[in-house]
C-alpha cells in the first residue's frame, strides 16, 4: 500500500514551466504503476501521464505530448511531472495515482493524493 502526496502547483503565466512532484509512503513503490490525472471545472477527471513501474514506458494524452515528461525514481519513492509550454487549459487540479497496471483509465488505480491545484495565467 502506498499513499501519494503531491507537491509543486501554482501559478504561472502561459509558456511557463512547473514541476510537479509525487512522494509515496511505504517500501512497495516499486511494484506500482504512477499517473497522473487532473479535474478541471465543469469537466471530468481525465488522464495526463503514466509511468511504469521501472520508468520505461510512458503514456502521456495527446494535448501534453512534447510539452509534459513524467519520470520515476524508485530510490526517493517519488514520481514528477515536468509540465512546459503551459497553456490557460492546463488550469485544473493535478493528482498522483498509483496502480497496478500501466493503463490510461482511472479504475486502475487504487490509491490516490488529495491533488495540487495549477493555475496558468494568459
Amino acid at each position: 500500500q502506498v499513499q501519494p502526496v503531491e507537491s509543486g502547483g501554482g501559478v504561472v503565466q502561459a509558456g511557463g514551466s512547473l514541476l510537479l512532484s509525487c512522494a509515496t509512503s511505504g517500501r512497495a513503490f516499486s511494484t506500482y504503476t504512477m499517473g497522473w490525472f487532473r479535474h478541471a471545472p465543469g469537466k471530468e477527471r481525465e488522464f495526463v501521464a503514466s509511468v511504469s513501474r521501472s520508468g520505461v514506458t510512458t503514456f502521456y494524452t495527446d494535448s501534453v505530448k512534447g510539452r509534459f515528461t513524467i519520470s520515476r525514481d524508485n530510490a526517493k519513492n517519488t514520481v514528477y511531472l515536468q509540465m512546459n509550454s503551459l497553456k490557460p487549459e492546463d488550469t485544473a487540479v493535478y493528482y498522483c495515482a498509483a496502480g497496478r497496471v500501466n493503463t490510461r483509465a482511472l479504475g486502475g488505480y487504487d490509491y490516490w493524493g488529495q491533488g495540487t491545484q495549477v493555475t496558468v495565467s494568459s
